[in-house]
């Protein structure tokens, strides 16, 4: 049930994109989701599902890993397209009872759809290209400048990312508790929404136990490695930008600006 989740996973490789610094992979991610819920053009969404796939090709994570990460949305891009296919007014295509499907809800819902893929194959190709230590360096100096305002910056850096990097291991642990119990008898499968729901409570107890046992366990390891917070705290590995950095903005601006060009010169209007 869980399986094919790669949100939270680090895919090693020898890559530009895996060398680039983790800021700038968290700033070009932030704006190309802008960029994303912005474009209104059929051509636009071409051009971005370019750059995603590009992106994935230079960074050596295969595409397999990404598709597989888009198993769990199958039902919630299925039922959204479902619902702009049918209750969308335009052109009929087809009729099936009270309701019609209309041309324009076609085109919207595809759109819509498209915009969920490329939306978690680009979140998915930044926690695959970066580590977590990676990520909490990047996110903590992004916050920096609020620790003036008295915001724990680097603890809220840690917290994210280690929330981020148990998401596969809770989902893990929530499949083998539910295989489980399986094999003993219950069912998840059958019933109404109600009788579903009340049948994942035996899977919720377990797993929030394991969930607070782990995290009392990681607690008490970073305690034992006299870990103090980032209080004067010093790296290794001090994060620089470099002129791959650069030449990755620049490419991301030249697909902005080709975006917003082509909503202007053939705009749809049919995006939500």
């Amino acid at each position: 049930m869980f399986k094919g989740i790669v949100v939270g996973q680090y895919y090693p490789a020898d890559s530009a994109i895996h060398d680039l610094d983790p800021r700038v992979k968290i700033a070009i991610t932030t704006l190309f989701i802008a960029v994303l819920f912005l474009a209104g053009s059929l051509y636009a969404y071409i051009l971005l599902a370019m750059l995603t796939v590009g992106a994935i090709w230079i960074s050596r994570v295969p595409f397999v890993m990404i598709i597989r990460g888009l198993r769990p949305i199958i039902f919630i891009l299925a039922f959204t397209m479902v619902l702009h296919v049918f209750f969308t007014k335009g052109q009929p295509l087809f009729t099936l009872g009270p309701i019609t499907a209309s041309r324009e809800g076609a085109i919207q819902g595809g759109l819509v759809g498209a915009r969920l893929i490329i939306l978690i194959a680009t979140t998915s190709l930044l926690t695959l290209t970066t580590s977590p230590i990676s990520l909490t360096d990047g996110l903590e100096s992004i916050l920096k400048p609020l620790q003036r305002l008295g915001v724990p910056a680097h603890e809220l850096a840690m917290m994210m990312t280690i929330a981020l990097r148990f998401i596969p291991t809770l989902l893990e642990e929530a499949d083998k508790i539910m295989k489980a119990q399986m094999a003993r008898g219950a069912d998840f499968e059958t019933g109404n929404v109600f009788k579903r729901a009340q049948s994942l409570v035996p899977l919720l107890v377990p797993l929030f136990v394991g969930a607070f046992r782990r995290a009392d366990d990681l607690a008490m390891a970073m305690e034992a490695r006299c870990y103090r917070g980032g209080q004067n705290r010093t790296r290794m590995v001090e994060l620089k930008v470099t002129w791959k950095d650069y030449v990755a903005l620049v490419v991301f601006a030249a697909f902005a600006a080709g975006v917003i060009l082509l909503n202007r010169a053939f705009p749809l209007n049919l995006v939500a």
